[in-house]
């Protein structure tokens, strides 16, 4: 047994070391995009389950930060708050794109601390519940015979995820990818508003993003880039694999903090969205809205992201985009 002076001692020690450790005060954030779209689904909805499951004590605040497809939130935090161990950034494949692609000006990944993921978002290609186009050789067929007459929106910018997927799918059908008509906006949900009021033919996006306008029956997903069909209520939508295009498209969700977050706040945010991620509460949240598993914390995302970039930066170089 301890001897009681040993005992005080080793307990003012950790009263000292618990009082050093971080502790979150007025979280909040970011979603570099408008309302509705992945990145603002993915604030929000961490934010409520961080609250309802306790690992906060007060309700984060969610701030819509849009530009640049990202650009405008990351370069905010790399230049005015580098230092907010109460900050998070919404990140995505969209993320990696841009930076791969060298969209963000000046800017690299090592400019802020990656997190972790919180599961991965499989693309989907979706058109307004009353066009003519059924299937994703439909689309691509009408895309050939005449790329300006069928724009397809996204929530990325130009050169970014959604704007890639499509032109992945249009490579796969031999279409010039140079020619395919895509039109950018803030945010998944802007893009699914530009759908339905007729000034697009096709959205390119998340499944997370489409579920809700699937669900009150504005659109209709056409196909899915998974691997194979969704489960649950998602199986009733074809891949574009079992159409014939053999096109995979996995967008992870995640978040990046402030590159001069301290370590114990860093370390604080890596388990907290690990405790999200493993709570009873996320995972209804996953299946409502056919989010995948994917889990990465702290290196091993930091590595994973390293290698996203690399990826991407290859597929841009084949296709095109960049040089």
């Amino acid at each position: 047994m301890l001897s009681g002076s040993v005992a005080t001692l080793f307990a003012a020690f950790a009263l000292t070391g618990s009082a050093l450790a971080f502790e979150p005060g007025n979280t909040e954030c970011i979603a570099p995009a408008n309302p509705g779209g992945g990145w603002d689904f993915t604030c929000r909805q961490v934010g409520k389950t961080l609250y309802d499951i306790k690992v906060i004590s007060n309700p984060m605040q969610v701030v819509n930060k849009a530009g640049g497809g990202g650009g405008v939130a990351f370069a905010e935090v790399v230049s005015k708050r580098n230092e907010d161990n109460n900050l998070i950034v919404a990140a995505s494949s969209a993320t990696a794109t841009r930076l791969a692609q060298g969209a963000y000006p000046g800017a690299s990944m090592d400019q802020v601390r990656w997190i972790g993921t919180v599961g991965a978002d499989y693309g989907v290609i979706a058109v307004s519940k009353d066009s003519p186009i059924n299937t994703l050789p439909e689309l691509l067929d009408q895309i050939k015979a005449d790329p300006a007459s069928v724009p397809v929106a996204g929530g990325s910018a130009v050169g970014g995820w959604d704007h890639l997927k499509v032109l992945i799918a249009a490579q796969k059908a031999d279409i010039d990818v140079k020619k395919v008509k895509y039109v950018a906006f803030d945010g998944g949900g802007e893009a699914v508003t530009q759908l339905l009021g007729g000034h697009v033919k096709a959205f390119s996006g998340d499944i997370s993003e489409a579920k809700g306008f699937v669900d009150s029956g504005d659109i209709k997903i056409i196909a899915v880039l998974a691997p194979e069909r969704l489960p649950g209520e998602f199986d009733q939508f074809p891949t574009a694999r079992e159409q014939g295009v053999d096109v995979v498209g996995a967008n992870w969700r995640g978040f990046y903090a402030p590159g001069d977050m301290s370590d114990d706040a860093y370390d604080f945010w890596t388990g907290a969205i690990k405790t999200v991620y493993d709570s009873d509460e996320w995972k209804q949240v996953m299946t409502q809205n056919g989010l995948m598993p994917l889990s990465l914390s702290g290196e091993e995302f930091q590595t994973f992201v390293s290698e996203h970039i690399g990826q991407v930066e290859t597929l841009s170089k084949e296709i095109g985009l960049i040089k």
